[in-house]
């Protein structure tokens, strides 16, 4: 008999370009390859219906979120509770298949009396509690961050709701560390993020231009820009770019202080998929070492030299294919050594080595349909 699976969706994931919803995409599209029947269930959240969604999964249903201000009054992470609906608890209970929560804001029923004796796995791809600690910590807005702290401070009780998980796929080593000491009881598996790629595309040679690259409305995200910039950047000659959605006019102005530094906006797929390829070096940093960075992986698999922090690297086991540079100094020998140096054929097939299958599409997609229905 095929195999069915429900999916509940944070947010509808298409287009694939930010962290969470580029895992959830592709791994609609890899298990839809592996056979398996998915029935997607998405919260909408500031996204149009996506008709490509039809084409790997065989029912896709979508749910208004609850936000605003009543969903806020309730002891429950303000993201969980904005995500509850009578009519998707209705369709889980219409056959007996497993159900895959993604994210911890999308576990409102994982508790629920009467899915007690369903197959529930919990896809993790942040310690949440920190991941909103740290953004409160870098945002500079007084209400966001008292939202945030809240936010935090909820997520940390809330957390122990995943003991009614039977399975958990932690997208780093360092969370599944982490989840094991909290829930010893619990079946708690290392599963990497999905991902774009299909193969290795990274190009030989060089180039001319340092990236950096993310969703640049993310407070995390746009204070590594700043730091950059401010700390790194404008201590080059160099051609550097930031790439990204939704830059803010702080991140604007502060680009616009030095001529070698470009910020291009809101890039089509296409068009960042070229500035990772073709950049020379990318120079990606965090503050958070929460979750796997996805744009890590993805720089891997396209571009050719990265350069990143100890924190970028945290749990995700790729340390070997990167430059690790946590000072400015650092950072700035860095790009200036690697901007001399062509990518060659014998070091993209060692990437490859690392790469593949371990971080593979398929394996992981094989590696899950084993988990959730051996």
């Amino acid at each position: 008999m095929k195999k069915h699976l429900h999916i509940i969706a944070f947010n509808i994931p298409y287009p694939a370009n930010y962290g969470g919803v580029i895992d959830v995409f592709y791994k609609l599209k890899a298990l839809h390859a592996a056979g398996v029947g998915i029935i997607l269930h998405c919260f909408e959240y500031g996204r149009e219906h996506a008709d490509v969604l039809e084409t790997y999964c065989e029912k896709v249903y979508y749910y208004k979120r609850k936000t605003g201000w009543l969903s806020n009054l309730s002891l429950l992470p303000y993201n969980v509770y904005s995500r509850r609906d009578p009519l998707l608890l209705e369709r889980l209970l219409e056959d007996e298949y497993p159900i895959l929560f993604e994210g911890l804001h999308t576990c409102y029923y994982l508790k629920e009396p009467r899915l007690r004796d369903r197959i529930k796995i919990y896809r993790e791809s942040n310690i949440e509690h920190d991941y909103y600690r740290m953004l409160a910590k870098s945002t500079r807005k007084g209400l966001e961050k008292l939202f945030l702290w809240i936010e935090s401070f909820r997520f940390r009780r809330y957390e122990k709701v995943l003991r009614y998980a039977d399975l958990m796929l932690v997208v780093s080593t360092a969370d599944t560390l982490q989840l094991r000491e909290r829930f010893p009881k619990a079946r708690v598996v290392h599963m990497p993020s999905f991902h774009p790629n299909e193969q290795l595309t990274v190009r030989p040679g060089k180039s001319d231009f340092i990236l950096y690259h993310g969703n640049l409305s993310v407070s995390e995200n746009e204070l590594a820009a700043l730091f950059l910039i401010d700390r790194v950047f404008s201590r080059m000659q160099r051609r550097c770019i930031i790439a990204g959605m939704n830059p803010s006019p702080r991140l604007i102005l502060a680009a616009s202080r030095y001529s070698n530094v470009e910020i291009k906006a809101n890039p089509t797929v296409d068009e960042m998929d070229d500035l990772v390829g073709n950049a020379q070096v990318q120079l990606l940093i965090t503050f958070q070492d929460t979750g796997l960075k996805l744009k890590l992986l993805n720089s891997l698999f396209q571009g050719r030299f990265v350069v990143v922090n100890k924190l970028m690297l945290s749990g995700s086991g790729l340390d070997n294919l990167c430059v690790v540079a946590n000072k400015p100094e650092e950072m700035v020998s860095a790009c200036e050594r690697l901007m001399n140096i062509a990518m060659t054929e014998e070091v993209i097939e060692n990437r490859r080595k690392v790469l593949f299958p371990a971080y593979s599409n398929k394996f992981l997609a094989e590696r899950l349909v084993q988990l959730i229905f051996a």
